[in-house]
């Protein structure tokens, strides 16, 4: 993955995630540090794999899942416009260092402005991919917050999930995510009162890729 390596390696990028973090911690929200990056650029980069795509688009969908969240570094609040814009700059500027046309940064950009669900929609596969491996990275770790007492409903709703995957059923046409939850914790109904948006915004993705979404929570289809 020629793209996906290097912007993995720049300096530049790996700071705002971080401090996106760092960020997001301060204000109580969820891990958005490199583990997150990095599962959400794999997941992505294996779900269009799966689905027969080109390796230079899976690239691309590696390389905005990488990237998607750098505008938390600026302000949570309309982060994937400005990590849009953030991405768009920086990629310019380094385009002809790494070989990237200008077609491949709009690409990448345009999927990192649609990956939040209060504005964005899956507008192309790359978009698609991020999204669906964005969304479907809900996990106990992610909680920073050590005082289950406190928790808000985001917090509750992670700490529940003991496992989620994402997975291709091409005879039938269908993106799964399979999601394990403690139900001593939390009920698939929270899950869903918290989720219900994100889980619609899947499924629009996967309508753009030509398959169906369905959602399996603790071995029952609900979706």
């Amino acid at each position: 993955m020629k793209f996906y390596k290097q912007i993995k390696a720049r300096k530049e990028f790996n700071d705002l995630i971080e401090q996106g973090n760092a960020m997001l911690g301060v204000l109580g929200f969820t891990d958005h540090s490199q583990q997150h990056t990095v599962l959400v650029a794999e997941r992505a980069g294996k779900l269009l794999k799966e689905l027969g795509y080109d390796d230079h688009t899976i690239d691309l969908a590696m390389t905005a899942g990488f990237i998607h969240d750098i505008g938390n570094a600026i302000n949570r609040h309309d982060h994937a416009h400005s990590g849009a814009i953030l991405a768009y700059q920086l990629l310019r500027e380094m385009r002809t260092e790494i070989g990237m046309s200008d077609a491949d940064i709009i690409t990448i950009t345009g999927a990192i402005g649609q990956h939040d669900e209060s504005t964005g929609t899956a507008i192309d596969p790359v978009s698609a991919a991020l999204i669906l491996a964005d969304k479907s990275d809900v996990r106990k770790n992610r909680v920073r917050n050590k005082k289950p007492a406190t928790f808000d409903a985001h917090d509750k709703v992670n700490f529940a999930a003991l496992s989620t995957k994402l997975s291709v059923q091409k005879e039938k046409k269908i993106i799964q995510m399979d999601l394990e939850l403690d139900d001593t914790r939390c009920s698939v109904m929270d899950y869903f009162e918290i989720f219900l948006e994100r889980m619609i915004m899947c499924k629009k993705a996967a309508d753009l890729l030509g398959y169906r979404f369905r959602l399996v929570a603790n071995g029952s289809k609900i979706c």
